[in-house]
């Protein structure tokens, strides 16, 4: 049965129940259950964007079945409840995979009997669900989805987990070479397959078939339309514009200081310094351990002359022995196990996590953080929901209009922009910045700052992180960031890592924010016998600690760093309005030129910077392709050269290809 709506087509057969409705520009929310009542959660999706757009929307009967328009996408629904979304060139986007004989006329009626939604149900509720769609073209070209350790870019032919796990994160938004992007609205765990033959969508336990599909003609306006429904992040903090030191782990107050100051005194630009996991007594009491911090305020104040910003580590595990679990256990604020051991994970500690579901939980927890972190002044932010009133902005130019001087075209210069969020932080309206190891389609509204993981210190997983990046970006989390020189090893004497270091560090400048971290060789001797202590650190990971050549090197790309700032600052705020990833894959920038769409190992910092990271051992030369329509050159001169060709670029051990932009 089909029932059409002033803005919604609804079908129903048996025990489903399907909605075919606009949301937002150019785009249809589908949803399907088999459990009576259609759930109200709107996962990623902005409810407000249910109703927009009311004039560019149809619903109307066919002969068939009946059709729905919203702009430049249109789904067509069969009496059987077959979907096919087309774009306003008549061409199909997509199209369910059925093969069964609900329609007889169908070409592709079979006897097979295979479902385009198969909801099977689980023992004890809830349904495993299974998506498919035909596969259009065996030549299609699938980018986003989030951050998986593999090194290909385009994710057409591959197998894909739909989960979270340590330098993994998934974020099922994905963008078409064919002119669609598709988000995967359901957090369930799952599996997606995008097959040569089929596409294929899983949940494993999940009420609701859920999917948001957009229509347009460059991948800008694509992502574009999704930053619109799921959020933009905010305006990313001045501190987060220049280079952060860290390591795993500076055990105690003495050493993290020494370190400041040694940056100081080689008069290095840095903006933050990171005090990681550990400095705690026991997990589950948010503080600094009096025995190796006992005064965390002066060095918080010592750090803030030096013009350092102090960002420190906070985990969700609560120790069995700490001094909050007792009250947190009798209050619910815990989660909790089937049977057996209150335990849900043996490191350094049997502990359990908080329940971050309850709300009472996230207040004690919050409440605990703010007197021992935030009140010090340690980087600890909330996200102020009030709009900025300068916010229209001319990106030939990188300027602000303000808003009441639209119809004139007064421009504001950027550095009104950097003024402007400045004072909103002095009146307390700051700008909020999580580092994370995972993140969701949404996140990034919640100042998702997305690092990928404890990866491993080889050229093969830099290859990985310049392919999850990139796909970050385009999933639409602008802000990422990786450990330079890799996380798990390395040992800073050994010359093959320090050309490896090198190399990403290179890379790192030129990564939406540039973060030097890493768990290396050899272990250093043990700080003390209590707390944290027993927890060692790593050797040393400062950029002197490699040798006087590798520090020259890394002080050249320190300061490079720093004269991009404005621009950084630029494409940050281009991020905030318009959802555009930091990281640009080359077809983002230039779809008209089919060569981009098959470059993956090269992108553009902003829409400006040509990066070729140089991605293996011995490299000194690189093959890179420089996108036609424009010419180039390389960032610190040369001639000028035409694009739309390939090149040979230099590559000594102290440069990494960058070419310039140039009109």
């Amino acid at each position: 049965m089909i029932k059409i709506e002033k803005q919604r087509i609804r079908f129903h057969y048996d025990a489903e129940e399907m909605w075919i409705e606009p949301w937002g520009k150019n785009a249809l929310r589908i949803r399907a259950t088999k459990c009576g009542v259609m759930p109200d959660e709107e996962f990623a999706l902005d409810r407000g964007l249910l109703v927009q757009n009311l004039n560019t929307v149809t619903c109307e009967a066919t002969s068939g079945g009946a059709m729905i328009t919203n702009g430049k996408i249109s789904a067509q629904l069969t009496q059987g409840g077959k979907i096919t979304v087309y774009n306003d060139r008549e061409e199909v986007l997509l199209e369910e995979y059925w093969r069964n004989r609900a329609d007889v006329t169908d070409e592709k009626c079979s006897a097979i009997e295979v479902e385009a939604r198969e909801f099977r149900p689980n023992i004890g509720g809830d349904y495993h669900l299974t998506f498919r769609l035909e596969s259009q073209d065996p030549n299609e070209k699938i980018y986003g989805m989030g951050q998986y350790q593999q090194p290909y870019l385009n994710l057409k032919g591959m197998d894909l987990e739909l989960a979270h796990r340590n330098s993994q994160s998934s974020v099922p938004f994905a963008i078409s070479s064919r002119g669609y992007g598709i988000l995967w609205n359901n957090p369930a765990i799952g599996r997606v397959v995008f097959g040569k033959n089929i596409i294929s969508y899983e949940a494993f336990s999940t009420k609701i078939l859920d999917y948001w599909i957009v229509a347009g003609d460059t991948p800008a306006e694509i992502e574009e339309a999704y930053a619109d429904v799921t959020g933009k992040v905010p305006m990313m903090p001045e501190y987060g514009l220049g280079f952060w030191q860290c390591k795993l782990r500076y055990q105690t107050q003495d050493e993290l200081l020494t370190i400041a100051r040694e940056y100081k005194r080689r008069n290095l630009p840095i903006d933050l310094i990171v005090i990681d996991f550990f400095h705690w007594p026991k997990q589950g009491e948010w503080k600094f351990d009096p025995v190796y911090w006992p005064d965390p305020k002066a060095m918080v104040d010592e750090l803030k002359e030096m013009g350092i910003e102090l960002m420190v580590s906070i985990w969700p595990t609560v120790d069995r022995e700490s001094e909050n679990y007792p009250e947190m256990l009798e209050k619910g604020y815990l989660i909790r196990t089937e049977r057996g051991f209150r335990v849900g994970l043996n490191f350094e500690g049997a502990t359990i996590h908080y329940d971050a579901t309850n709300p009472e939980a996230r207040e004690y927890l919050w409440e605990k953080v703010k007197k021992n972190y935030y009140d010090l002044g340690i980087k600890v932010f909330w996200l102020d929901e009030a709009e900025p009133e300068y916010t229209a902005y001319d990106f030939d130019h990188y300027r602000y209009f303000k808003g009441t001087d639209l119809e004139i075209g007064n421009l504001y210069p950027r550095e009104y922009a950097k003024n402007f969020y400045e004072g909103m932080e002095n009146e307390g309206q700051k700008n909020i910045v999580n580092l994370l190891r995972c993140a969701w389609a949404g996140s990034q509204k919640y100042g998702a700052l997305v690092w990928s993981g404890d990866i491993a210190s080889s050229f093969s997983s830099m290859r990985n992180q310049l392919a999850a990046g990139l796909n970050m970006g385009i999933a639409g989390i602008p802000w990422w960031t990786t450990d330079i020189g890799g996380f798990h090893g390395g040992n800073p004497d050994d010359p093959a890592f320090r050309e490896l270091f090198v190399r990403w560090f290179q890379w790192g400048a030129f990564c939406p924010v540039m973060r030097l971290h890493g768990d290396r060789e050899p272990r250093q001797p043990q700080q003390g016998v209590t707390g944290g202590a027993h927890c060692c650190s790593g050797a040393a990971n400062e950029v002197w600690s490699y040798g006087e050549e590798v520090f020259g090197i890394c002080k050249k790309y320190m300061q490079l760093r720093e004269t991009l700032r404005d621009y950084t600052r630029g494409i940050m705020e281009e991020a905030h309005l318009k959802g555009t990833p930091i990281m640009r894959t080359l077809f983002y920038e230039f779809p008209k030129d089919p060569i981009c769409w098959e470059v993956e190992d090269q992108y553009l910092y902003g829409d400006r910077y040509l990066v070729a990271p140089i991605l293996y051992p011995g490299e000194r030369t690189r093959k890179m392709y420089l996108p036609a329509g424009v010419n180039w050159k390389e960032i610190d001169g040369g001639e000028i050269i035409e694009g739309g060709k390939w090149i040979v670029a230099e590559a000594p051990m102290d440069k990494m290809p960058v070419f310039e932009r140039v009109e």
